[in-house]
């Protein structure tokens, strides 16, 4: 018997950005709407003009020249409400899509109609579900679903829809609670007046439930420097400094879970620091330019993270030596 208290109907949604700071925009969205049984009603993609340099372009492939015809974000703000409109939102990492566009609304000076969001990471986590990471390809990969084209609004959006329907059917099937949570107004959040890009701004302060812990030590082995333009490689220790958009801490867990190191100080075996503002003088960033650590920011990170490739070694390495060390690595002042 289908729950009574779950919702009439859901918003499926994926937006591509220019990174992940609250200065960053949109450049396509896409939205599928699904009944109150998670199957398919109709779907929506547009592009959107963010003003802008349109950021990872490698990532993305949407550049300058694609985006000078497309719409403005206030000229598709209609149609996205429309179909949000009376709908839970729901998105892999569903936080980063609902601040996005609810920033966007609020520059337009709207209110984005969403109450609700679900996250299909926690989601997963309730449901138990025996996933490798909270990537969205392995959760597609989990319930048999293909995906075409990779960070492609549109194809990310069908291949979530296609993927949540089993999900939400196994939730309903198990009596399990769906994880729904409140989409705040944008007064509500932490708002303070965003800075230079140089000072990057947290999006969104998202009180965490974790309990705090020491991470288990890598069981990989440090295959050495992140390589500019390569991949990142399981057992490769990432530093992180300065703020984040993310929450700081779903980003370390989400680098763990990939098969990364998370250390907190940067020696001459950090293989990459992430920051947001290389710029600064804190004691991360002033000790990678004196090693040569190859720095970058986090939405190249976030990006990367998405294809990490696997250690170098098909069995992870005994946690002793240098990776049991990583446990008790001094927190730095700078965070």
């Amino acid at each position: 018997m289908w729950p009574a208290a779950y919702p009439d109907g859901y918003a499926v949604v994926d937006v591509e950005t220019t990174g992940l700071a609250r200065d960053d925009r949109i450049v396509s969205a896409a939205v599928y709407r699904l009944d109150a049984r998670g199957d398919v009603e109709d779907h929506w993609y547009t592009l959107v003009n963010p003003e802008r340099d349109p950021g990872p372009v490698w990532i993305h492939g949407l550049t300058s020249e694609v985006l000078d015809d497309a719409p403005l974000f206030p000229e598709v703000a209609g149609e996205l409400a429309e179909r949000l409109d009376g709908r839970v939102l729901v998105a892999h990492n569903a936080i980063f899509d609902w601040s996005m566009i609810a920033r966007e609304y609020a520059r337009a000076a709207r209110t984005a109609p969403t109450r609700q969001r679900l996250c299909t990471i926690a989601l997963s986590k309730e449901l138990g579900l025996p996933l490798p990471n909270h990537k969205l390809e392995s959760l597609a990969a989990h319930f048999g679903v293909v995906q075409q084209r990779a960070h492609h609004a549109l194809d990310d959006a069908r291949v979530l829809a296609e993927a949540f329907r089993p999900s939400l059917h196994a939730a309903a099937h198990g009596g399990v609670r769906l994880p729904l949570l409140e989409c705040l107004p944008l007064t509500e959040w932490s708002d303070a007046p965003a800075r230079p890009r140089v000072g990057y701004q947290p999006a969104y302060r998202q009180t965490s439930w974790r309990p705090s812990r020491r991470r288990p030590a890598c069981p990989y082995p440090n295959p050495g420097r992140y390589e500019p333009g390569g991949a990142l490689v399981q057992g490769m220790r990432v530093a992180f400094s300065g703020d984040t958009s993310v929450d700081r801490e779903l980003l370390e867990d989400r680098a763990v879970e990939a098969g990364l190191h998370v250390a907190t100080s940067v020696s001459r075996l950090t293989s990459l620091l992430v920051t947001n503002d290389p710029e600064s003088s804190t004691s991360k960033t002033v000790k990678a330019a004196s090693y040569g650590t190859p720095v970058i920011d986090e939405a190249a990170f976030t990006q990367l993270l998405r294809d990490v490739a696997p250690a170098r070694g098909s069995v992870p390495a005994p946690a002793t030596g240098s990776a049991a060390e990583s446990v008790a690595d001094p927190v730095a002042a700078d965070g």
